[in-house]
């Protein structure tokens, strides 16, 4: 499944200000794309450097309540990237961790989430102990039950025992469970997303442009002033 995702590009220091500019971003994106959404609103990476992302929108429901409006652009665009990547029992699984309330603070986490599926197991469409019962005794034969005593046995009894001893839990969707595999922190920062997914960079500007925005800037702030903060330039 090819993973889509529109997000509002908010100029940061122009609503500081008390200006909206905002504009749509669609991800998966490219340079170009992402310069084009910045030139509409007005960053330039001289008199406005900071974006912020909201109203996140996709096509895979069950996700973009994690995304914050801090989270970065070239993550968002990573993270689509993994997403459309997997197959879906995993999206499955990904959307079940999520419901179970692991993992959802931000796109750090949820890239983090996308690179440890094997962590978790999941059982898609059981919704009861008894039919987790019937899973493990039948289908995985985890149990030996003569066929003579199928009729009385306990199904759901078992599959709450099961439950209980997994520490699964039943979320939208399924069953799930964590398996052992370990979950490691593959991903630490932007540094850590391949070339390929960066596409965070500010629009190319003419010298006659790049004139009026630095005359803005130290028109506004002075020559001794403090460049603007960069703390989000990359967002």
């Amino acid at each position: 499944m090819k993973v889509t995702l529109e997000a509002q590009v908010t100029n940061w220091g122009k609503y500081g200000e008390g200006i909206r500019m905002e504009t749509r971003l669609s991800f998966p994106t490219t340079k170009e794309e992402v310069q084009a959404a910045l030139k509409r609103i007005g960053v330039d990476g001289v008199r406005y450097q900071e974006v912020i992302l909201t109203e996140h929108d996709s096509n895979l429901s069950g996700f973009c309540h994690c995304i914050t409006q801090y989270d970065r652009i070239d993550e968002v665009n990573y993270l689509v990237h993994l997403l459309s990547g997997l197959s879906p029992d995993e999206l499955a699984t990904f959307l079940a961790v999520l419901d179970y309330g692991e993992h959802n603070q931000g796109v750090h986490d949820l890239i983090n989430l996308a690179l440890n599926l094997e962590h978790y197991e999941f059982h898609p469409d059981v919704s009861s102990d008894e039919e987790l019962g019937h899973i493990y005794a039948d289908d995985m034969a985890a149990l030996d039950i003569p066929e003579k005593l199928l009729p009385y046995f306990d199904y759901e009894a078992y599959g709450r025992d099961v439950r209980l001893n997994e520490g699964g839990c039943f979320v939208d969707g399924g069953y799930m469970m964590k398996s052992p595999a370990p979950f490691v922190e593959h991903y630490m920062g932007p540094e850590d997303i391949p070339p390929e997914y960066r596409v965070f960079t500010y629009p190319t500007l003419t010298i006659r442009e790049k004139l009026a925005a630095y005359g803005e800037r130290f028109a506004l702030g002075g020559p001794g002033k403090t460049p603007p903060s960069q703390g989000r330039e990359e967002r």
